[in-house]
């Protein structure tokens, strides 16, 4: 099926979809997907475990922390400061890190 036939089927949310296991990326690497992901957990609003997941997936599909922070500036225009402030500890938590500083050197 080509991406205009499956663009057509997302669009009228045909049944098969979930049937034929179509709803999972075709054209993208693993890599991109998992950093879509994580955009789409941070506009979502996404729980904390969510993070931990899909920052492992990024990680192993080959995305950097660096990479990884930088989702939360590339939606700032998109979902707000506020809901990146929000996804901001949960992100670092899932990194490893004490979100408040706390594990920073000083």
């Amino acid at each position: 099926m080509d991406y205009i036939d499956r663009l057509r089927r997302f669009a009228v949310n045909d049944p098969s979809l979930d049937v034929d296991q179509q709803v999972e990326p075709t054209a993208l690497d693993p890599r991109t997907v998992a950093v879509a992901r994580l955009a789409a957990l941070v506009a979502v609003g996404g729980a904390e475990p969510t993070y931990g997941s899909l920052v492992d997936e990024a990680v192993t599909a080959g995305a950097t922390t660096s990479e990884i922070v930088d989702v939360l500036a590339a939606v700032v225009p998109i979902v707000g400061l506020p809901g990146v402030v929000a996804a901001a500890p949960k992100l670092a938590l899932a990194l490893g890190h004490d979100p408040f500083g706390a594990d920073s050197p000083g």
